[in-house]
């Protein structure tokens, strides 16, 4: 349930999206406006799995998991306004386009995911989005996801 502020804890995302660890790669979102936007926050700490082979001297934290963590933050916001029921329907990515990696993200980073809703025709919607450590700009895209029977 989203708390005074607005947050979507953690509690609610995993009833809105089906991601577990170590794959949930969103600790909270909040500035949801149904079928408009959403904001997800990663919160990203030196006991990441990935970390162990990406890269063991040097932890980055691998670019696709960046997009990946701002899909799953498109998709709480999807499950959100469309009141998906996970036992009946989820939300898969379907594509991505114009991603750019501008800075690496290390241990310690918090990332804040910025996302608006482009597009919604029923069950498909677009999304713009960046990532931002800071003011810094760590990468943006466009990318597309659809409502589906399960």
């Amino acid at each position: 349930m989203a708390d005074s502020l607005g947050r979507i804890e953690c509690e609610e995302i995993v009833k809105l999206i089906p991601h577990r660890y170590p794959f949930l790669l969103i600790d909270y979102c909040h500035s949801y406006v149904e079928g408009q936007s959403i904001v997800g926050v990663k919160c990203v700490s030196h006991n990441e799995p990935f970390f162990q082979g990406h890269f063991p001297n040097r932890p980055l934290m691998p670019g696709v998991l960046i997009i990946e963590a701002m899909a799953q933050a498109s998709a709480v916001l999807m499950s959100k306004t469309l009141n998906v029921d996970l036992a009946k329907a989820g939300i898969m990515f379907m594509s991505v386009e114009n991603a750019k990696f501008r800075r690496p993200v290390r241990p310690g980073d918090v990332v804040v995911m910025n996302i608006e809703v482009t597009l919604a025709r029923r069950n498909i919607y677009k999304f713009k989005g960046n990532a931002m450590v800071g003011d810094e700009l760590v990468c943006d895209a466009d990318w597309a996801a659809m409502k589906v029977d399960v």
